[in-house]
């Protein structure tokens, strides 16, 4: 959901009395940006609401208000960089024969944007040793985009089907951008379209 969605605000506690210009225009911008930079250098459980706060400049009830908890903070920053509802919509809008193609080239295109990558770093990191992050992990890359459109593609099994991709696309999210090991971290994108799209179309449509 775009950074701007009001749908995507979580109310926490009121508004704090502090300062109209910790509240002024852009303040949420501000703190998802904080978040995700603080987050991919210190990764979920060396980052703090506290920290976030004083690196976007405002008081640390206005990141409580807009976002809740420290959780939630992760969630969207998460979701600004990855989009997963807009990603959905583009991968299955177009040939079925086509959708490991467009799911492979989605993903690692968002892995490939420096903006994109930072956050996704941290999750992807934090993730190994910590579980909220693993759960905000399984909602992203599960729950909100391989399970919708396996269910979409009425697939057998969608549950398996979405998990087959995962382990596909997040083995090479950590082999590649957190191990970086070579050969694969230095491979050309569309040599690792071209070779993944096959084994995520058969999981996801069975051909």
């Amino acid at each position: 959901m775009p950074a701007g969605s009001g749908a995507s605000v979580r109310r926490g506690r009121g508004r704090p009395a502090r300062a109209a210009a910790d509240a002024g225009p852009g303040a949420r911008e501000r703190i998802l940006d904080a978040a995700r930079a603080e987050f991919a250098a210190h990764g979920y459980d060396g980052t703090s609401v506290r920290g976030i706060a004083r690196a976007a400049g405002v008081d640390p009830a206005l990141v409580h208000h807009y976002f809740g908890t420290k959780e939630q903070v992760f969630g969207a920053a998460i979701e600004v960089s990855f989009e997963p509802a807009t990603g959905v919509r583009d991968i299955l809008g177009g040939d079925r024969d086509a959708i490991g193609e467009r799911l492979a080239r989605y993903f690692i295109g968002v892995w490939e944007d420096e903006d994109s990558r930072a956050p996704l770093l941290a999750v992807v990191r934090s993730a190994l040793t910590h579980e909220t992050a693993a759960g905000v992990l399984r909602t992203f890359v599960l729950g909100r985009l391989l399970e919708p459109i396996a269910h979409a593609l009425d697939v057998p099994d969608p549950r398996l089907a979405a998990e087959l991709a995962a382990s596909q696309m997040v083995g090479i999210a950590l082999l590649r951008y957190v191990l970086r090991l070579e050969p694969l971290a230095g491979a050309d994108t569309e040599e690792l379209v071209r070779r993944v799209a096959p084994a995520l179309q058969h999981h996801l449509t069975g051909r």
